[in-house]
C-alpha cells in the first residue's frame, strides 16, 4: 500500500499541469478579491473599521485554505481516474492484494497530497498577509491552522473521493471538477459573505462540511485582526460581523462551537471513507 501510495504522489507531483490545475479555484479566487472583491467590500462594510485591509485579508486567506484541500485533492485523484483510462487498475486489481487496501492506497496518496498543498498554501498566504501589512501568526495559532489543515483535509479527501469513485473517464472527471472548482468558492462564502445571501441559501450553505471548515479556519486566523478592528466598538457588532462574514454560524437561537464544527467534520470523514471503500471495494470498472 505505501508503494502505492509513493507511486501516486510521484506521478501527481511529476505531472506540472495537473498540480497548478489543482490550484485554478485559487488563483481565481485571488484575482477577483485583487481585482473586484476586495475593493467592493472594503469601501461597502468596513468603513470605520482599524486595519480593514488586514482583517479582510485573513478572511480571504482563511476561505484560501478550506477550498485547497477540495482542489488540490479532486487533482490528486485524477492519477486514479488515469489509471481507469487506461486499464492500469486492472493490474492492480489482479495482484495479490485486497481491493480496499488498493482503493487505501489512492485516498492515502490524495489526503498527503492534499496536506502538502494546503501547507504550501498558509506559509505562502502568510507571506502575502505580511506584505500587505499585517503580522506573522503567533505560533500557537500556527500549531490550530496546521491541525485544521489536517482534520479538512482528511474531510474533503473522503467527500471528493466519494463523489470521484463514480467516474471511470477523463471527461467525466474534468467535468466534475469544473463544477466544484466552481462552486466551492459559493459554498465557503468567498465570492459573496453568507449574510448577504437568502435566508435558504445561508441554511444549505451552512449543512457542507466545507463550510465548517472555513468557519474554523476564520476563528484562527481572524481572531487578532478582529479583536483589533473591533476593539472600541460594541460586542453586538463583533458578533453581526461574524454571522455576516461566516466566521460562525447561527441556527436559530444557537451558535455553533468550534467543537460542534470539528465533530461534523469527522463524522462525515467517515461516513464517507466507509462509502467510499465501499463503492470501489465493490465496483467492477
Amino acid at each position: 500500500m505505501s508503494v502505492l501510495i509513493n507511486r501516486n504522489l510521484k506521478l501527481f507531483f511529476r505531472d506540472k499541469s495537473a498540480v497548478l490545475f489543482s490550484l485554478l479555484a485559487i488563483f481565481i479566487i485571488i484575482a477577483l478579491y485583487a481585482v473586484f472583491l476586495g475593493d467592493v467590500w472594503l469601501n461597502d462594510s468596513m468603513k470605520g473599521l482599524k486595519n480593514a485591509d488586514v482583517l479582510m485579508n485573513t478572511w480571504l486567506v482563511a476561505g484560501l485554505l478550506s477550498v485547497a484541500s477540495v482542489t488540490t485533492t479532486m487533482g490528486a485523484f485524477g492519477v486514479m481516474i488515469d489509471d481507469k483510462v487506461r486499464k492500469i487498475d486492472k493490474d492492480f486489481y489482479s495482484a495479490p492484494i485486497k481491493r480496499s487496501q488498493i482503493t487505501v492506497g489512492y485516498i492515502g496518496s490524495a489526503f498527503l497530497i492534499g496536506v502538502i498543498m494546503s501547507v504550501i498554501t498558509v506559509f505562502a498566504s502568510e507571506i502575502y498577509i505580511v506584505l500587505r501589512g499585517g503580522e506573522w501568526i503567533a505560533p500557537l495559532a500556527l500549531i490550530k491552522v496546521l491541525l485544521l489543515v489536517i482534520f479538512t483535509t482528511m474531510t474533503n479527501t473522503s467527500i471528493v473521493c466519494f463523489i470521484v469513485s463514480f467516474f471511470s473517464s477523463q471527461s467525466a472527471f474534468s467535468t466534475a471538477s469544473t463544477i466544484i472548482g466552481t462552486l466551492i468558492g459559493f459554498l465557503t462564502g468567498i465570492y459573496l459573505p453568507i449574510g448577504a445571501l437568502p435566508e435558504w441559501v445561508q441554511t444549505v450553505i451552512k449543512v457542507f462540511p466545507v463550510s465548517h471548515a472555513a468557519s474554523l479556519f476564520r476563528q484562527v486566523l481572524m481572531e487578532d485582526a478582529m479583536q483589533s478592528a473591533f476593539a472600541e466598538i460594541p460586542t453586538s457588532y463583533l458578533n453581526e460581523f461574524k454571522e455576516y462574514m461566516g466566521v460562525t454560524f447561527h441556527f436559530g437561537g444557537y451558535t455553533s462551537s468550534p467543537w460542534l464544527s470539528i465533530l461534523i467534520l469527522v463524522f462525515t470523514a467517515a461516513v464517507f471513507y466507509g462509502l467510499s471503500i465501499l463503492n470501489m471495494s465493490k465496483r467492477r470498472w
